[in-house]
């Protein structure tokens, strides 16, 4: 399908499979289905879709209606696109211990975020989704039983991949699992229409309950009751949660798994970094266990075997993860060394003087009184650019504490004119004898720049001059002004 679309939903589907050149055992041939290509990031912009779409037609899902889903973040990601397009309020819970940039996204995309104890796994989340769709008449998505996740997979990846391959042109699938929808609709359509490819469930070696052979408890709704007996707790976030789903159980009931292949965490971490580093392929921790099990796959397969792996989302959800434990944020020696090996702008020589400038220009009389009247008249007025991180750090600050201010942003668009931002940046100079920004004021009185009105927080200073002032603030708030600031601002 080509642009322009009706809307992000339409671009939903359609990801690209890339043949594997640099990392793919001779004589096999190792392709990578990167559903990163969705709008969102990932295979669970399709689930997200097909279960609203779904219920918006047989009217379970009524309009304005909150939804509400446990998800360890891919899910709860596309359905946040899926509800801001469509309108819907979105809860999501999750587990405490999946990625903080998963619930950062989710916020950011305007879902609420209820975390439960890691203590509680998987079940213990969506046990808590359940009791706030029940408690409140929120739609509840059933990622893991619902038969829509495993409908859309049989209706549009399936068909993207005999499209690809052609019947009976793939001689493997591999992926992993997770509510089982994926797998479920892939290996229907694939077992009606090209049964001569096998389908390989990959799982973490410590917590195989696929391959474990014993039987998930279901309760009464036909949902998974209680862990699994055989699960452990692995790196894998987004597989194997700690149950045999119903979407999952459908796959092993109908005999569609020809393979089980189990995966080490060290194993999956080393994939998805060859992944990165030899093909240009970025993708998260599952990935990278998706993509070691083909290549188990692949060292016993016959001559000329074509393997597809299912890789199902980007490495940018797992910057906090063991995936990047040993990424630094600084330059390593060898980095260092080539920062030396020429002599400009280093950091471990001074700086060369800064050549003679000309003397600030003056303020005019004119400005100057148009400045000291805002600081006079604002009770707390901040004098800012719109672009620096330090005036961003008072801000996140202020709004924290409950502190309302006006924000006099030199360098935005209205500035610009007959350079009022420049002459406001004098008048400021000549007031407080700073060139810097930004400059705060409370209640007429010079507090200072970043730093110092930081330091007036921590010691209460600031507190006490808004007191005085009668201008309101959140009194509860005591966190350290200075961790508003970007770790790599820290003046300290």
């Amino acid at each position: 399908m080509s642009g322009p679309y009706a809307s992000i939903l339409d671009t939903v589907g359609n990801t690209p499979v890339v043949r594997i050149n640099n990392l793919a055992p001779e004589g096999v041939e190792i392709y990578a289905k990167l559903e990163a290509f969705n709008p969102l990031g990932s295979v669970k912009d399709r689930l997200a879709l097909g279960v609203i779409e779904a219920a918006e037609r047989d009217g379970s899902l009524k309009p304005g209606q909150t939804v509400v889903e446990a998800t360890s973040g891919n899910t709860g990601i596309g359905l946040a696109m899926v509800c801001a397009q469509k309108g819907y309020p979105l809860v999501v819970v999750m587990a405490e211990n999946f990625s903080v940039e998963r619930r950062k996204l989710l916020r950011f995309l305007g879902a609420r975020v209820v975390l439960t104890p890691a203590s509680e796994k998987g079940t213990g989340m969506v046990a808590k989704a359940k009791e706030l769709a029940e408690t409140h008449g929120w739609f509840l998505t059933r990622q893991f039983d619902n038969p829509a996740n495993a409908e859309v997979h049989e209706r549009t990846t399936a068909a993207e991949i005999l499209a690809d391959f052609g019947p009976n042109g793939l001689d493997y699938l591999v992926t992993g699992f997770g509510t089982g929808g994926t797998i479920n609709g892939i290996a229907r359509r694939l077992k009606a229409e090209s049964p001569a490819t096998r389908i390989v469930a990959a799982e973490p070696d410590n917590s195989a309950i696929l391959a474990s052979g014993i039987a998930q408890d279901f309760g009464p709704d036909g949902s998974a009751r209680g862990s699994h007996p055989a699960f452990r707790p692995h790196l894998m976030q987004g597989w194997s949660p700690d149950f045999i789903s119903p979407l999952a159980n459908e796959v092993l009931q109908a005999g569609h798994i020809d393979r089980f292949q189990p995966v080490p965490g060290e194993s999956a971490l080393r994939a998805a970094r060859d992944l990165a580093r030899r093909e240009g392929i970025f993708c998260g921790i599952s990935g990278g266990a998706t993509f070691a099990a083909a290549l188990e796959v692949a060292r016993s397969a016959e001559p000329g075997a074509k393997i597809l792996a299912m890789i199902p989302d980007t490495g940018e959800r797992y910057l906090t993860t063991p995936l990047f434990a040993d990424i630094g944020a600084e330059m390593d020696d060898e980095e260092a060394a080539l920062s030396r090996s020429t002599p400009g702008y280093r950091f471990d020589t001074r700086p060369a003087p800064a050549p003679a400038t000309t003397k600030a220009p003056a303020a005019d009389q004119a400005t100057l009184a148009e400045v000291e009247e805002i600081i006079s008249t604002k009770p707390v007025v901040l004098f800012a650019l719109e672009w620096c991180e330090f005036c961003w750090s008072v801000r996140r600050m202020f709004d924290k504490a409950g502190i309302d201010y006006d924000s006099v942003d030199l360098d935005s668009v209205a500035m610009q004119a007959g350079d009022k931002g420049g002459r406001y940046r004098a008048a400021l100079r000549e007031i407080t004898g700073q060139p810097t920004i930004p400059q705060i004021f409370v209640g007429g009185q010079h507090v200072g720049g970043a730093t110092e009105t930081f330091d007036a927080f921590n010691s209460g200073q600031l507190q006490a001059a808004l007191l005085a002032r009668s201008i309101g603030f959140d009194t509860s708030m005591t966190a350290d002004a200075y961790s508003f600031l970007p770790s790599w601002l820290h003046p300290r």
